[in-house]
């Protein structure tokens, strides 16, 4: 007997590692069984993925309400990774309730749910339940706007619940409002609470699963079967492949912003859930008054209580899913009811009065005074990046403009600028046809841009360097201080959007008088689209 022979005898005959693999690998399972039994095995894996990527964010994640914002931001915009992960579990958050609801769609479809696999229906029901939860307490947990809102309509219908919504009111620490312990609540209960409920439940149903084995198509129950190894295997890796390639092309490619920390009086925000709540949402506003109740609270427990009794209502045999009709009619039904629903809520989404700041990205462009932040929009104007580089990234004809070994003066920059092959012989740079002031800007830009700070100044969105533009032409810093920069003749700009609203700053510029009587301010004549950029500007600006 081998060396790894007389190893693997006594690791089994100590731990029954060799023993339990075997038998998990070489379980008959039915001859029909193929593709359509994969669903769980990938909701398994992801349900990995979202413990995983969960446990990497916790390590530089901060539980209490604002340092949970700012080390978000830390994760997004420092750590090595950081937005890659966030994805991940963002994404495979939504993905992993794909996956379960169309597992179970799969079950009932096929009548999996009857005798004697009632328990195994009703322990995916809970996992099901679970998995939603994670999805809603999770939610609060980056406290920008959108998280702090949304928790707010949830407590609220929480607290419609006959009997139990007071008791859930203060389970969940909102009696008063979303602070301190409503996310301390929801932090216990997404990583302290619902993985161990979730592994527990997991366990379950694989031990049903596995007692009763996979239900076999009618007419298969006679035939002699076949092992989960290697067919079966194969499939459920093929499919778990596939699923983590579209959930890391998910995560690399489509964006998750994270809106402006959450602010209690900002009564102006419209809440809205996640896409899978949706349809609960645009259902609550079938309810009107009294009725609130309905859409809340009695429905979604109706479900419930269906979902869970299917196995006792339907106890026929089981049936060829050709012979169906009418669970596919239900499934049909229930298809189209959410799609309506998600369809309509995303379509009467109001869209945002102003252009929002996605603060995962760097912000540094926010403390720009107008006319730095202008220089950038100049230096997007002229295209200048085609022949140099900020602060790194591929060799250009020009220099890197973010680490430039002699910084130059503003004088000989505009010179530069008019005249490149006098100031700088050789030089193959065309002249920039701008004004003195404009070039002026542009200097301004350069003088302020290191290497410390480039990636945050290229991140300034367009709407920001064009409302910049539009407020430099406009010469607002000879009466507004913007930024600690400008005059005092008139009200200071920051936090223009916690004082005002959009409609009466539109109304300011054009008239003024009307909108501020005795204002010496002229009136300005904007196009729509430079009234767009210059208000969402002004109203991203901090206090």
């Amino acid at each position: 007997m081998s060396w790894k022979t007389r190893l693997i005898t006594w690791l089994d005959h100590r731990t029954g590692v060799e023993t339990a693999v075997r038998n998990f690998l070489y379980e008959k399972i039915p001859d029909s069984s193929g593709w359509r039994q994969v669903f769980g095995s990938v909701a398994l894996f992801l349900f990995l993925v979202q413990a995983f990527t969960g446990a990497l964010l916790a390590f530089n994640y901060a539980p209490t309400p604002g340092d949970a914002y700012n080390s978000l931001r830390y994760i997004l915009t420092e750590l090595t990774a950081g937005r890659l992960i966030r994805g991940l579990h963002h994404w495979g958050a939504s993905m992993m309730i794909v996956v379960v609801v169309v597992h179970m769609v799969q079950v009932f479809l096929y009548g999996g749910y009857k005798k004697p696999r009632e328990a195994t229906w009703i322990a995916g029901v809970f996992l099901l339940l679970l998995t939603l939860a994670y999805g809603l307490t999770g939610y609060l947990l980056p406290w920008d706007n959108r998280a702090y809102w949304g928790t707010v309509v949830t407590t609220q219908i929480a607290a419609k619940a006959p009997v139990l919504g007071h008791y859930l009111t203060r389970l969940l620490g909102s009696t008063g409002d979303v602070g301190v312990v409503t996310f301390a609540r929801f932090y216990g209960l997404h990583v302290m609470l619902l993985p161990p409920a979730t592994m527990l439940l997991i366990v379950l149903h694989v031990y049903l699963v596995r007692k009763h084995g996979v239900a076999p198509v009618p007419g298969d129950e006679l035939q002699p079967g076949r092992k989960f190894y290697p067919e079966q295997a194969f499939r459920d890796t093929v499919a778990i492949f596939l699923a983590f390639a579209i959930l890391f092309v998910m995560a690399a490619a489509v964006h998750v912003p994270l809106e402006e920390l959450a602010d209690p009086t900002d009564t102006t925000y419209v809440p809205r859930p996640e896409w899978y709540f949706l349809f609960l949402f645009q259902t609550l506003k079938l309810f009107k008054g009294p009725l609130e109740m309905v859409g809340a609270v009695l429905l979604p427990a109706l479900a419930i209580l269906v979902l869970i009794l299917v196995p006792f209502v339907d106890r026929g045999r089981i049936k060829k899913i050709t012979e169906r009709g009418f669970a596919a009619a239900i499934v049909v039904l229930a298809a189209l009811g959410w799609a309506g629903l998600t369809a309509v809520a995303l379509v009467t989404t109001p869209k945002p009065a102003v252009a929002q700041v996605d603060f995962s990205q760097p912000t540094g462009w926010l403390q720009l005074s107008p006319m730095e932040l202008a220089g950038i929009g100049y230096f997007r104007e002229e295209n200048c990046a085609s022949c140099h580089t900020l602060g790194g990234g591929k060799s250009r004809i020009g220099p890197d403009l973010a680490n430039v070994p002699i910084k130059r003066s503003a004088a000989w920059m505009i010179q530069h600028f008019k005249r490149p092959s006098a100031m700088v012989p050789g030089s193959a740079m065309p002249a920039i046809q701008l004004t003195d002031a404009q070039l002026n800007t542009l200097a301004a830009f350069l003088l302020k841009l290191n290497l410390q700070n480039a990636e945050a100044l290229q991140s300034a969105p367009d709407f920001a360097t064009q409302g910049a533009l539009i407020y430099q032409k406009s010469f607002c810093g000879s009466c507004h201080l913007l930024n600690g920069v400008g005059m005092k003749i008139g009200p200071p700009l920051n936090g223009l959007g916690k004082r005002r609203s959009k409609d009466w700053v539109e109304q300011h510029f054009r008239n003024p008088q009307a909108a501020s009587p005795g204002s010496i301010m002229p009136a300005y004549k904007f196009s729509p689209a430079q009234m767009q950029d210059i208000i969402s500007y002004l109203f991203v600006l901090p206090e």
